[in-house]
């Protein structure tokens, strides 16, 4: 635990030097290059001065524990209670700070929800995945934004695309790409058995401006009105944009907003990343195999995780790992599963699915 904090110190140190230096200063890029990791660096520092306070308390407590005056081995022991899950706390966060990073890790994504087999219950179980991710969002501070999506009459979703925005989110939601399993007692179900059914999920990172170039000639653009099961989903104005990208074929709605100028940001910006992720998978058939699992049907894509509500669980089949929490689970509390998957699978997606 030592090693390594202690190196990203010393690189944290020359990184200050280097963001004060002209010729860094007057290359934005190098300096934004720089800056990003710094604000990774300051964190990790943060926590590991945290965690070297906590363990010379833990130190000083144990002490005091063989001593012979029981009011303050009394004291002590109430300290350590509080000290010791303090300190594996932060050891935790320090192992998935230094994990190995992806260059798209502070990228924000592109999230992709799709009903898989099972009929309504598996729309309904899309619902779900879209309320839990939101939840997570919330709780991680980012912004969560809905750009289209095709609902269906008892609240259920066929597929829903959305932008996610703010700090690292690809470095935590990288590993969400695949197939989610649900085995419940539908509400359409009148004689109680379990049904199974599954909805997949696709993360792509942004794309930005220097990631990818889309020409106006190749594109199609086309206005609509909005559509959906009714109430807040009604669009009197023709505002809805779908967007087509002649070269590739790739297609994109937005019917978020009531302007057409932010409908068609939006759409932009879910273009872009499907194409570059078009791109990227005929460049390299590895990742292509891999971008393909993420977005193709549930009888193709891995089965990644299974939430089983008899039995209050969700188990994350790629690192064998079980939570007996699973409503909170889908209000959002995923932390534990996803620092799990970072520090087991950590580095790049690509590394990842070898």
């Amino acid at each position: 635990m030592i090693e390594k904090p202690e190196e990203a110190l010393i690189r944290l140190e020359e990184l200050n030097q280097k963001l004060s230096e002209p010729d860094v200063i007057a290359d934005r890029a190098k300096w934004q290059e720089f800056a990003k990791e710094h604000a990774v660096l300051s964190e990790m520092a943060e926590v590991y001065h945290r965690y070297e306070a906590l363990n010379q308390q833990i130190a000083e407590a144990e002490e005091l524990l063989s001593g012979d005056d029981a009011e303050l081995r009394k004291l002590a022991e109430e300290e350590l209670k509080e000290a010791r899950p303090a300190a594996a706390d932060c050891e935790r966060q320090l192992t998935e700070l230094l994990a190995p990073r992806d260059p798209s890790d502070d990228k924000n994504v592109v999230l992709e929800i799709r009903a898989g087999t099972g009929g309504e219950e598996a729309a309904l179980f899309a619902a779900d995945l879209l309320r839990m991710y939101q939840r997570y969002a919330e709780r991680k501070g980012w912004s969560f934004e809905i750009t289209s999506v095709n609902d269906t009459e008892i609240g259920g979703i066929k597929e829903v695309t959305c932008l996610v925005t703010g700090k690292e989110v690809f470095r935590h939601l990288k590993y969400e790409s695949g197939a989610h399993r649900v085995q419940r007692v539908p509400v359409t179900e009148s004689g109680g058995r379990i049904h199974t059914s599954a909805a997949t999920v696709a993360v792509l990172p942004e794309a930005e401006d220097v990631d990818i170039e889309i020409r106006p000639e190749d594109l199609l653009i086309e206005t609509h009105r909005s559509s959906g099961a009714g109430g807040q989903h009604i669009n009197k104005t023709e505002s809805a944009d779908h967007m087509v990208h002649l070269p590739t074929g790739i297609e994109v709605d937005c019917q978020d907003e009531r302007s057409q100028i932010k409908n068609r940001e939006k759409a932009m910006k879910v273009l872009k990343s499907r194409v570059l992720d078009f791109y990227q998978r005929q460049a390299d058939a590895e990742y292509s195999g891999m971008r393909r699992a993420q977005i193709g049907s549930g009888d193709r894509s891995e089965r990644i995780r299974t939430y089983n509500f008899p039995q209050g669980r969700v188990t994350d089949h790629r690192i064998g790992m079980t939570l007996y929490k699973l409503d909170a689970f889908l209000e959002g509390d995923m932390d534990e599963m996803l620092a799990a998957l970072i520090l087991a699978r950590g580095g790049s997606v690509e590394e990842a699915e070898e």
